[in-house]
């Protein structure tokens, strides 16, 4: 009986020091100044957040950082609506990343390109949404222009596109290289509604509207309705594992087997060209293409059946009925 009562009560010591050895869990980390400024501008009180990244200016400097978040500042406005005071952050943001590339180049960190992207970008909306669309056109053409070997060009693209490209005719979408056979040219598309659905092997999005898009594609299959899904590559592969050209296209492939097997792989062309045309800064990216080879709405973003469907419609209605 004793040595039972030893044995339980060094059962009981061990527990308790294992308990008192064992790790707590570990701290959430604080959010960063990005995090922070945003959370402020959903609270909308623009001038809160813009306190709080100049705290951080005085505190370390001009970081990155500090551009990403400022860079924030004029998205916050302009989705306020409030013009006059977009147009000012960005252009102050603007100014602050042009300083910074006098030092570095635009790649040289990933924090920059979006201060700088963003700066653009709202600079063309605001333009835009006072009626000025040829100045909006005009003022991203020269950033294109000036930063067309870096990464923001599909940015810059899709806000001339956002701007521009709706009643205008498609841009080609023939590549040398698709998943599996030849890829087809809008040429061979005429006279059939299309739809354009440029994903990414690593985007949540793009998976999600699969089961939506091969839904309807059945619905409206009568109608000519055709698919075609673009797609390039980014160097990487699963949780960003750097990956030669042709470990990436065997990838690809395998992401398109598990989440969009209604895809033919000829229907998948591969071209970071196509992706730099259309613009595509945003996965994934929509493209509706009547059947006279036009543009009906270009549309960066996810999107519902309910939302998909009533565009669909009236891209396969007949030629000369009403839409």
């Amino acid at each position: 009986m004793r040595s039972v009562c030893i044995a339980v009560g060094t059962l009981i010591l061990t527990a308790a020091v294992l308990g008192a050895q064992a790790p707590a869990p570990a701290a959430t980390p604080p959010p960063n100044l990005i995090q922070q400024v945003r959370a402020v501008i959903d609270t909308g009180d623009l001038a809160k957040a813009e306190a709080v990244a100049a705290a951080s200016r005085t505190e370390k400097g001009i970081t990155p950082e500090y551009l990403e978040a400022f860079s924030w500042l004029g998205r916050g406005a302009l989705a306020q609506k409030k013009l006059d005071q977009a147009e000012q952050y960005a252009l102050q943001a603007y100014d602050l990343c042009l300083d910074a590339l006098k030092t570095r180049q635009m790649d040289d960190e990933p924090r920059l390109p979006i201060a700088i992207g963003a700066a653009i970008e709202v600079r063309a909306q605001v333009q835009a949404a006072r009626g000025n669309r040829s100045e909006a056109v005009y003022f991203l053409r020269r950033e294109a222009d000036t930063y067309g070997k870096t990464s923001i060009i599909q940015r810059i693209n899709k806000n001339i596109n956002l701007i521009s490209l709706e009643g205008e005719p498609a841009f080609e979408i023939a590549s040398s290289e698709a998943l599996g056979g030849t890829a087809p040219t809008l040429a061979s598309l005429k006279g059939k509604p299309v739809v354009l659905f440029l994903w990414a092997h690593w985007c949540p999005d793009c998976k999600a509207m699969s089961p939506v898009l091969d839904e309807l594609r059945k619905t409206y299959a009568s109608t000519g309705l055709t698919m075609v899904a673009p797609t390039q590559r980014y160097g990487y592969v699963a949780r960003r594992a750097p990956a030669s050209p042709a470990e990436e296209l065997a990838y690809i492939k395998s992401v398109r087997q598990e989440y969009y097997p209604w895809l033919a792989d000829a229907m998948v062309p591969v071209s970071g060209e196509v992706f730099t045309r259309y613009g595509v800064s945003t996965t994934p990216t929509l493209v509706f293409i009547n059947r006279d080879g036009t543009v009906k709405l270009y549309h960066p973003g996810q999107m519902t059946k309910a939302e998909l469907e009533p565009i669909i419609k009236s891209l396969v209605a007949p030629a000369g009925s009403a839409r």
